[in-house]
């Protein structure tokens, strides 16, 4: 194969955007052969906009159709593990949009699906290509930061207007999109936690619903979490704060690392804080230490680099750098905070799946689809910069 025939399920926003991706030569090896969309009006436009490829308006004949060796899911968060599924079932390659799915039952069974057909699937995690995050994973994964102690994220500049909530009858909603701020713009943030930081045993978490729009769903949360080596996590998100801060700091028993406004800096010491404490005899002594700041002088390649990552991997069996299995884990986490406001009570993960099913039904049952107000479309063939990491 020297070439990975692709078909776009789901011609949104996002999906838009990675289909001109791929139709303009950004990703090599990877070539757009056909679009779905059950919207005639969205159809249209990739018809207009995309001329020559197969067209649906059923992903199943899309994936039925020998067009395509492998599908990209831009489609609402609950499509994504059925459609995956019935893709691996036919032999296809794929590759979705974050989140991997509203529950972790229903990841479960894409995973498994995955598993049975042996095909590369990958997820869009694309901030995990960010350098400063990358460096950030090795020093801690190398050890360089001795015992971790505490991960503290403030991300709250996942600023949204009402009309943003107001643009489509599933935005917003339990039965359409599954969530607010933790399940649509945070699961990047909830990935790179656990992707540098390691998955925690519990959690406690409160989640606001509607405190700054008119919501059905939480649109603010706060996490604390605990880690079996005693190590501690607080992650505060929100979509009703401007300017907002998106801070990491993560300290261990040989220094720190805090990224914040486009750089890393570490703070690394001479020996261990915790001998440190109980050598020194003076009581009024600080630790010897060594300061580096590190600029983002790379390049992110976001998007564009998770399809080239993929296509690598399908092509030439590369190492994904965000592998779909993974998905799950920060499923978990916020599957686990919701489940925790819900019940008032703490949380072991990994999270008990049918309690949480069990209780999102209910939510389900109550969701209200509400009519969507127009509002002025983009249309935007290119990355938006909401999607991008935002200091």
């Amino acid at each position: 194969m020297e070439k990975v025939r692709i078909g776009l399920i789901g011609y949104g926003n996002i999906g838009r955007a990675h289909a001109h991706s791929i139709a303009y030569g950004l990703v090599e090896g990877l070539e757009l052969t056909a679009v779905c969309d059950i919207d005639e009006n969205k159809l249209a436009q990739a018809e207009k906009n995309l001329p020559g490829l197969g067209f649906f308006t059923d992903y199943r004949d899309l994936i039925s159709s020998n067009m395509v060796d492998a599908v990209l899911i831009a489609t609402p968060h609950y499509l994504h593990p059925p459609i995956a599924v019935d893709a691996f079932v036919k032999g296809l390659h794929v590759l979705t949009e974050k989140p991997a799915g509203v529950y972790t039952l229903q990841v479960r069974q894409m995973n498994e699906a995955a598993r049975k057909s042996g095909k590369v699937f990958g997820i869009m995690f694309n901030q995990r290509t960010n350098p400063l995050f990358r460096q950030a994973r090795d020093l801690v994964r190398s050890g360089r930061l001795g015992r971790t102690k505490c991960l503290v994220w403030i991300i709250t500049n996942w600023y949204r207007t009402q009309a943003y909530y107001d643009s489509g009858t599933w935005r917003a909603t339990w039965s359409g999109e599954g969530g607010g701020v933790l399940i649509n713009q945070a699961p990047h943030n909830l990935d790179l936690w656990q992707w540098i930081f390691g998955m925690p045993a519990r959690l406690r978490a409160s989640c606001c619903v509607g405190k700054y729009h008119d919501i059905e769903v939480e649109d603010e949360a706060a996490i604390y979490a605990e880690y079996e080596n005693g190590a501690t996590a607080a992650f505060l998100t929100s979509t009703g704060e401007f300017p907002g801060t998106n801070r990491l700091e993560i300290t261990g028993e040989l220094g720190k690392i805090v990224i914040e406004d486009g750089r890393l800096r570490f703070w690394e010491l001479e020996e261990s804080e915790r001998s440190f404490c109980f050598s020194d005899k003076t009581g009024t002594a600080l630790p010897g230490h060594t300061y580096r700041e590190f600029e983002q002088n790379q390049p992110e390649t976001a998007h564009v680099g998770i399809l080239q990552n993929f296509t690598d991997a399908v092509l030439h069996g590369a190492e994904l750098i965000a592998p779909g299995y993974e998905g799950i884990n920060e499923l978990q986490i916020s599957n686990a905070a919701f489940l925790s406001a819900w019940t008032d009570s703490r949380v072991d993960l990994p999270v008990d799946d049918a309690a949480f099913y069990e209780h999102l039904q209910k939510r389900i049952q109550s969701s209200k689809y509400k009519n969507a107000l127009p509002r002025a479309q983009t249309q935007s063939c290119e990355y938006q910069s909401r999607w991008n990491i935002k200091w």
